[in-house]
């Protein structure tokens, strides 16, 4: 798997703005969609837990923004393989780059002067920069003052994970529009067997439609067992 995604990837279908579910972030939804169009639109710090969506919109940003005729640049800093200053300093000349965990760099004073310098060219070159975490700036562990000033002047957008309600909702309407039926019982099991995260879910969802395709069976409870047994 690459550091960096290339400009000229074909950004997974399952992670563009359509797909989704903004549950209590409508409003860091608005922000990214008018940072992926707009030259002009503020630069926005996604904060939030795991499973609450941040991935999902910095990567839908950089599709809409390619969409628009944008060039744009995703960059998974928890992620990478190699140094992240060399990864960092080695982003540059597209519209739009988004930067996701950037408490990953926290601490690392080489990789922290790299993103300074970065935001400091992307402000010259009038791009836009885009960045997620699992927490404000404020309450990251960054070691440089300046760094953690820039970052502050950013929008910040909290974002919320969907409640369960929310998920069982959006799980049921992604299988509605597949043509499956999941009733409450199976969904209930779901939900108290396996993660909970909507990511696992419709991963989960698209396994399912194969296998129950290929059975030529309902999906019900002892249909889900067996396939997680055998997946297990």
């Amino acid at each position: 798997m690459m550091d960096q995604l290339p400009l000229s990837l074909r950004w997974p279908r399952q992670q563009r703005f359509e797909h989704f579910a903004p549950g209590a972030n409508a409003a860091a939804l608005a922000l990214l969609q008018r940072a992926a169009r707009e030259d002009d639109a503020p630069w926005v710090v996604l904060a939030g837990p795991a499973s609450s969506g941040k991935t999902h919109l910095l990567v839908a940003a950089c599709q809409a923004a390619s969409e628009a005729g944008r060039s744009a640049q995703y960059l998974p800093l928890a992620g990478l393989r190699g140094p992240r200053e060399a990864a960092i300093r080695g982003v540059a000349g597209s519209a739009l780059i988004a930067l996701d965990d950037l408490q990953a760099i926290a601490g690392d004073r080489a990789a922290e002067h790299a993103l300074f310098d970065l935001y400091n060219r992307c402000r010259a070159e009038g791009a836009t920069l885009l960045f997620a975490a699992d927490a404000p700036p404020a309450q990251l562990a960054l070691t440089l003052p300046d760094l953690r000033s820039r970052l502050g002047a950013c929008t910040l957008a909290p974002l919320k994970p969907l409640d369960d309600a929310e998920r069982r909702a959006v799980l049921r309407a992604r299988a509605a529009a597949r043509g499956i039926e999941l009733d409450d019982a199976v969904l209930d099991w779901l939900f108290a067997r396996h993660a909970r995260d909507l990511g696992a879910l419709t991963a989960l969802l698209d396994r399912l439609d194969s296998a129950s395709l290929a059975a030529q069976r309902r999906i019900t409870v002892p249909f889900l067992r067996e396939l997680l047994a055998r997946e297990g």
